[in-house]
């Protein structure tokens, strides 16, 4: 089928105090700006050396100070640690981070990892059991344990503390730790509320590091985390990303540098995208498929030799993910029956569903009919699930209201994920579908695309690549800079990549003629217009080792057609 069609937006013109205001900027970067709600010059400055906001020192989180203390007394009294994750890259990551400082503190630390399919997300009682067999005495944990009140309540039982760092939404009530860092509870009043996980382990790490310049080592990998949990790629974590992308493009860690050359990259050109779209569904596959154990010993290891191998195998361990995702995606669009169904929340579940990917798949769904939908396994005892939503709808306080059904939950508003028993799921489904329908009834529900300028394909010119590459990182509330350029005669066309799914197109407006690629957009060559309004980011694209000027196509549409 054909996605939704999607409404275009175009940003306001930035009013004439404001254009003077920036008057040191070239004028289509000074709309650029005032789109991203800049308005004065030193806020241009700020946002352009992606500066972090004020106020940001480690020691101002809360809890913070208690945990480097106690993490302190653990390292001189030769105490054994644990750095408990998440199997996600945000989760392996921080893990890894954690690992390697406190190993060059001389603590006696290890890295622990949850695997996916034994054990599920988050603390678990069992674990906690093995730790402390093992002779774990401080738990500390990365991207979890926010929600895990009766875990911690068995870690203080069995005399394990406990320290818990994670940066998802906190229930109203927090868990019995010995410190919790998260700037989202509400004791807490730190500036910035959208710390990663590994942004949250990079701090714990900075307060302990002597240097900041030894802190600094570590930002590859929180570039890495960051990104690949979809962040908001404003105020600290833009600073972060920054200063981490300048050191993925002259890697330094065995393991980056393994990475980036099974997917194929140059390191010198890496920016945002590549790290979300690229190396970090590598990393994620592991915990997908199998065990997330592999990513976390690829990130730490020194040796070439071994880098090479447990990179490559990620590599492969991505392709099946991805014939996995979508063979989960089209049995689950047959359960759910979107097309058929009135229904304004998805639901699939199977028992032969993969759940390390039932979360891609959900995100398909979306994608494709723009209405939160949740994918889900179904297990002898349990069913665990995926959500993803749309802005219209926050997925986790939906899950809230669901609370009394459910084993676990937690996440983000736009994505999240549970555990119900399965004599309870149906229930569960309703509730949820009900909710959907009390929030989104009446809702006009397509997706928008906001573009920046209307430009003519004059205005492309080389050095606006420049001005562009200012805006980096981009991506979740930070996006990539998009422009439409309309009534366009369309030169050539044809569906290319797997199954036609991605459109190759040449446009011209009588004068100026431009390639473009136009990803998952293939169904147009079946109805191709002859003349075209296209929205779409302007790069440099790189193929064979020749370098050409090329846009990069969001959306088009018959010229003339309304937005």
């Amino acid at each position: 089928m054909n996605p939704i069609k999607k409404r275009w937006r175009l940003h306001p013109t930035l009013p004439q105090d404001i254009a003077s205001a920036l008057a040191d900027y070239h004028p289509i970067l000074r709309q650029i700006l005032f789109n991203r709600g800049i308005q004065t010059a030193q806020q241009a400055r700020q946002y352009l050396q992606a500066l972090p906001p004020p106020g940001t020192e480690a020691d101002n989180l809360h809890d913070l100070p208690q945990a480097v203390e106690r993490i302190r007394r653990a390292i001189r009294k030769g105490e054994s640690i644990a750095i408990y994750g998440d199997y996600d890259a945000d989760g392996v990551t921080a893990t890894a981070l954690l690992v390697e400082v406190l190993g060059k503190l001389g603590a006696q630390v290890r890295g622990y990892i949850p695997n996916r399919f034994d054990e599920g997300y988050g603390l678990n009682v069992e674990a906690l059991d093995a730790l402390r067999a093992e002779g774990v005495s401080l738990v500390i944990t990365v991207d979890c344990g926010i929600r895990s009140l009766r875990e911690a309540d068995h870690s203080r039982q069995i005399g394990l503390d406990l320290i818990i760092s994670d940066h998802h939404h906190p229930a109203q009530e927090l868990p019995t730790a010995l410190a919790v860092i998260n700037p989202k509870q509400p004791a807490d009043a730190y500036p910035d509320k959208d710390l990663a996980g590994v942004g949250l382990a990079y701090k714990l790490a900075s307060a302990m590091l002597p240097t900041p310049e030894e802190a600094a080592e570590t930002l590859d990998l929180v570039a890495l985390g960051t990104v690949t949990d979809i962040a908001p790629l404003v105020g600290e974590n833009r600073a972060l990303v920054r200063a981490g992308m300048e050191r993925l493009r002259q890697p330094h860690r065995q393991g980056v540098m393994a990475l980036i050359g099974a997917a194929g990259l140059k390191p010198g050109q890496i920016n945002a995208s590549h790290i979300g779209y690229v190396l970090g569904p590598r990393l994620n596959a592991a915990g997908r498929l199998d065990s997330a154990l592999a990513a976390l010993s690829l990130l730490l290891e020194k040796e070439i030799g071994k880098a090479a191998n447990l990179a490559q195998a990620l590599d492969i361990q991505n392709r099946e993910r991805q014939q996995i995702t979508r063979e989960i995606q089209a049995r689950a669009e047959q359960i759910a029956q979107p097309e058929q169904s009135d229904d304004l929340l998805l639901f699939a579940a199977h028992p032969e569903f993969n759940p390390g990917v039932v979360g891609l798949a959900a995100s398909r769904l979306v994608e494709t009919y723009y209405r939160p939908a949740i994918v889900a396994h179904i297990g002898e005892t349990y069913t665990r699930g995926s959500c993803r939503s749309i802005p219209e709808f926050h997925i986790t306080q939906a899950l809230d209201e669901c609370a009394d059904l459910l084993e676990h939950h937690g996440g983000h508003a736009a994505a999240a994920g549970f555990t119900v028993r399965n004599e309870k799921l149906e229930e569960l489904i309703q509730r949820l579908k009900y909710i959907a329908a009390s929030r989104l009834t009446g809702m006009h529900l397509r997706p928008v695309l906001h573009a920046d300028l209307e430009l003519p394909l004059s205005a492309l010119r080389p050095e606006l690549l420049e001005y562009l590459d200012w805006l980096q990182p981009t991506g979740h509330k930070n996006p990539e800079a998009t422009f439409i350029s309309r009534d366009l005669a369309v030169k050539a066309f044809k569906a290319v990549g797997r199954d036609g799914a991605h459109l190759r197109l040449v446009v011209t407006d009588g004068w100026i003629t431009f390639d473009a690629i136009g990803f998952n957009l293939g169904h147009w060559a079946q109805q191709m217009p002859r003349r075209v309004d296209i929205l779409y980011s302007f790069e440099l694209n790189e193929y064979n080792g020749k370098l050409a000027l090329q846009l990069n196509l969001r959306d088009l549409k018959p010229s003339e057609t309304e937005d």
